[in-house]
């Protein structure tokens, strides 16, 4: 019987419990993370999305994770929509004609896995 009640309590509060996004972070962000659609590919470890300023915009930079050599980061803007893609084979670091890393400002992790 025990065990049947921490299956219960597992099923029911453990999804939450892992859930590690900022609260207040665009719903489409979240949904992307949450479901990630398309060709972002986010890994099981070492993935996570930080906000930045950017061009006098908020903006997203989904970090793959570990499970791949050479993945790009997608920058998305708070309307989810992509502006660009970082490092990759070619290592990319412009996003609008300004290179990324001389122009964005760190505001904060939005989620890790």
């Amino acid at each position: 019987m025990k065990t049947i009640k921490l299956v219960i309590f597992l099923l029911l509060f453990l999804p939450t419990a892992c859930e590690k996004i900022e609260k207040d972070a665009p719903d489409c962000i979240k949904d992307l993370i949450r479901k990630p659609i398309g060709i972002l590919t986010l890994c099981e470890t070492g993935a996570s999305v930080d906000q930045f300023l950017f061009q006098g915009q908020n903006v997203f930079v989904f970090s793959p994770g570990s499970c791949g050599a050479d993945m790009a980061a997608a920058v998305y803007n708070d309307k989810c929509e992509v502006i660009g893609d970082l490092g990759g084979f070619t290592g990319n670091l412009i996003i609008n004609g300004e290179r990324f890393d001389q122009g964005a400002i760190y505001i904060k992790t939005i989620w890790t896995n």
